[in-house]
């Protein structure tokens, strides 16, 4: 199982969500997914593909479980899966970078994050990396649940399209060439380009 890969985009699960703040994660893996003409099924509740990338084994996983308990469905799958860690990336929103800002880590906290916090809690291990993409900050605290779950704005969109696209084929560079070279791509911070 050496070359196997699992790309895993955070979201909540309904139409009604899926252009929402919180759902990047699950439009980045969708980005991919179309890139790739991956077969998306259902299965035990949960979306799902696979494809294959010079040789490798990529997973695509769409957890169907709201966001808070998306370790529900990921701890099992890398266990039945008998996945690394190492090659388990999470892809989600990020309050605290800025719209269309990306950052690839390979471990760490949550950062507040309770997606990401359900899924530590659940694999015992924060030894995974992570794919964050900045929503921007709410103007306060309280406003957090409603900013996750609003639009972006006709401002942002052009800079969420542009991170979407740099991160789906980000991951792939992930994947080919490992995480240092991924990261100096991906952390660098790229104005967005004009319509």
């Amino acid at each position: 199982m050496a070359d196997t890969w699992t790309i895993v985009g955070l979201g909540n699960p309904g139409e009604n969500y899926r252009f929402t703040r919180h759902n990047v994660g699950f439009r980045v893996v969708e980005a991919l997914a179309m890139k790739h003409e991956v077969d998306l099924r259902e299965k035990d509740g949960n979306i799902f593909g696979s494809f294959s990338l010079t040789g490798r084994e990529v997973f695509l996983l769409f957890p169907q479980t709201f966001m808070n308990e998306s370790g529900r469905t990921v701890a099992p799958f890398v266990k039945y899966r008998n996945l690394t860690l190492d090659k388990l990336l999470i892809v989600s929103d990020d309050l605290d970078l800025p719209v269309g800002r990306i950052r690839l880590k390979t471990s760490g906290g949550s950062g507040g994050h309770h997606g990401l916090d359900s899924i530590i809690m659940h694999l015992q291990s924060s030894d995974f990396p992570r794919l964050r993409l900045g929503i921007g900050k709410p103007v306060s605290a309280e406003e957090g649940a409603n900013h996750v779950l609003a639009s972006f704005n006709p401002e942002e969109k052009p800079k969420i399209e542009q991170a979407i696209e740099r991160s789906r084929d980000g991951i792939e560079l992930f994947i080919l060439k490992g995480a240092e070279t991924a990261m100096n791509e991906l952390n660098r911070d790229v104005e967005p380009e004009e319509p």
